[in-house]
């Protein structure tokens, strides 16, 4: 029994490193590649048909970026399984990470099974035709990226690290500087979202840098969590 205990906390550690450390690489591609994320401040039309010049491998690049992060579905699983006596909401962060995760996955899914149709669409279509392919990305974006993978998404995400914060710093798992970290990223990330309700209020105003520092600190942190957890063993009641 000691021995499934103290595998638990090393298997949560592997996928926690894993998750975070895999999510970097299809990025880096997508940056390369697509320049993304700053495509997405191009025109539709430009947005279709660079989507269109990078062909499959772009679509399968996408396809691995939404599924890179299913380590940490485990990850999740598995902590929450390992610390809900420790906490009256364990079991509610642990709800809320994985909706958090599972509606990340859902909007950049779109990038692999919606986008393609309409950036081919735009590509061979007559006039009338580009028109609706710029039409419907505008919708599917709006609602895939902005509304589900990144408002909801982001704000499940970092529901669940304050949470998760608040029961290590409970438990005294991990040293305060990191639990502080976890808070810091989180609020920073939160300010990420000034960026979503800029898409439909121009003048709301926007720290440009707070998605990329938010996740990025966010990422490191998990990071580090998941190099704790190889460390430590968390005693069962």
């Amino acid at each position: 029994m000691e021995n499934t205990d103290f595998n638990t906390e090393k298997i949560i550690g592997i996928l926690l490193i894993t998750g975070a450390l895999a999510l970097f690489v299809p990025y880096t591609l997508l940056t390369i590649t697509f320049d993304y994320p700053n495509i997405l401040r191009e025109d539709t039309g430009v947005i279709l048909t660079r989507f269109k010049a990078g062909g499959n491998a772009l679509i399968w690049t996408w396809f691995a970026f939404a599924l890179v992060g299913l380590p940490l579905l485990g990850a999740y699983v598995l902590m929450g399984q390992k610390l809900e006596n420790k906490g009256w909401f364990v079991r509610l962060a642990t709800i809320i990470g994985i909706l958090g995760l599972v509606v990340q996955m859902i909007g950049l899914l779109r990038w692999t099974f919606v986008v393609p149709v309409l950036a081919t669409n735009f590509a061979n279509g007559n006039e009338m035709t580009k028109e609706a392919s710029k039409v419907a990305f505008q919708v599917i974006h709006q609602y895939g990226g902005v509304i589900l993978g990144e408002h909801l998404g982001q704000l499940f995400t970092i529901g669940w690290t304050v949470m998760m914060s608040m029961v290590f710093h409970k438990l005294r798992l991990f040293p305060a500087w990191l639990i502080g970290m976890g808070y810091v990223a989180s609020a920073i990330y939160l300010l990420a979202q000034a960026e979503l309700f800029a898409t439909v209020m121009p003048d709301f105003p926007v720290w440009d840098l707070a998605g990329f520092l938010g996740s990025t600190l966010w990422l490191i942190w998990l990071v580090i969590v998941g190099v704790k957890f190889l460390k430590i063993r968390v005693e069962t009641e």
